[in-house]
């Protein structure tokens, strides 16, 4: 596989941290350009901070080749955006910009972590977002979309997620109980899944969360 730049956007976040040190340390990639808005959490030769000025990505992106594989791991809530509008710009804008950028970049290939339960025609404002992100994202991005969709996320966060963590606590013990389908994914394995992804000449255009299990032990 030829050698070729990595772009993520997301990259301070749970996932987006996980998947930065495995990007890192990929002979595949000359460079990762890393879209973030705050300090990077990892220092390498290949790592280049760029700023997430999603109004502005060509310049953001300035010098980013041909060809790249397009990771996006951006995700926030409703509470920590302040509005639904707020979440929406950032949940499906900036995620359809980025999309967009891909494609007039001739990018490789398009990585999108999604949520579980996205759907474009649900009635839950969340669902409904993500699965219109997902939409627009293959239907303005590059020819090959990748969409990952994780359950519940473990992992330790930088910001406070109060619902999460109290969903965790109560998931955690019962976890060998929980369906595979529903069980709380690991930030690690999910990095590992949208890793894996991008390896591999014809990856599955939807990885649900059971897959995803696992995945940075495989």
């Amino acid at each position: 596989m030829s050698a070729r730049d990595a772009v993520i956007a997301g990259a301070t976040g749970l996932v987006g941290a996980e998947l930065l040190r495995l990007l890192a340390w990929d002979d595949t990639y000359t460079r990762v350009l890393a879209l973030a808005r705050r300090d990077l959490p990892l220092q390498h030769p290949r790592i280049e901070a760029r700023p997430a000025r999603f109004e502005a990505l060509d310049a953001a992106l300035a010098g980013a080749r041909p060809g790249a594989d397009v990771f996006c791991c951006l995700g926030t809530t409703i509470r920590t955006a302040g509005s639904r509008e707020a979440f929406r710009a950032v949940d499906h804008g900036m995620v359809v910009a980025l999309a967009r950028w891909a494609k007039r970049h001739r990018a490789r290939r398009f990585l999108l972590v999604s949520a579980l339960g996205a759907d474009p025609a649900s009635r839950v404002f969340y669902n409904r977002t993500k699965g219109e992100a997902e939409r627009d994202a293959r239907a303005e991005g590059p020819a090959s979309v990748v969409v990952l969709r994780p359950s519940l996320l473990d992992g330790e966060r930088a910001e406070r997620r109060f619902g999460e963590q109290l969903s965790l606590r109560l998931a955690r013990p019962l976890a060998g109980l929980i369906p595979a389908a529903w069980r709380p994914v690991h930030a690690r394995d999910v990095a590992a899944a949208i890793w894996d992804a991008a390896r591999v000449e014809s990856p599955p255009a939807v990885i649900e969360s059971a897959a995803m299990l696992g995945a940075a032990a495989r």
